[in-house]
């Protein structure tokens, strides 16, 4: 599978790049202008105070099926980096329910989820970086923790 996944990357389309920062645009854009961007709106649902995330992740979630439901039966390939359509199952084990579960505090403790962190900070909500920084923390003591107990395990 990894030598699979390497002869595809070095076959992407040269468009392959510029589509993912357009994508990111049009991502970062939506999350602005659905309100998502602002933790008050996140907390606001996570209160069951406003429904209107439930209707921006069901949009999102529904043109996604769609897409992955047409390229998957008429495309053999991906269009831009030549790979193989195929489903990708992450075990369900306790690293992902602990991961999940504190994803999930942190979310609903600050409002503030990564997409939506990057797109606030674009329209100018700057003290969301202490957010940014904090999932960079985060993120930096993860992989600390994890390669220390690697390190235990080797002989």
């Amino acid at each position: 599978m990894s030598g699979e996944r390497h002869l595809a990357s070095t076959r992407r389309s040269p468009l392959f790049m510029p589509v993912i920062y357009v994508g990111g645009l049009i991502f970062g854009f939506g999350l602005a202008v659905s309100g998502m961007a602002r933790p008050e709106v996140v907390l606001d649902f996570l209160q069951f105070e406003d429904f209107g995330l439930l209707f921006v992740m069901g949009g999102a979630a529904a043109v996604t099926g769609v897409a992955f439901t047409v390229a998957t039966r008429y495309l053999d390939r991906a269009p831009l980096t030549a790979g193989r359509y195929v489903r990708r199952v992450k075990a369900f084990d306790r690293n992902v329910v602990a991961g999940g579960a504190i994803f999930g505090v942190g979310w609903g403790l600050s409002g503030v989820c990564p997409g939506a962190a990057y797109a606030s900070v674009g329209i100018g909500n700057y003290p969301i970086l202490w957010a940014v920084g904090g999932m960079f923390l985060g993120v930096y003591a993860h992989g600390y923790w994890r390669t220390h107990q690697s390190n235990l395990t080797e002989p």
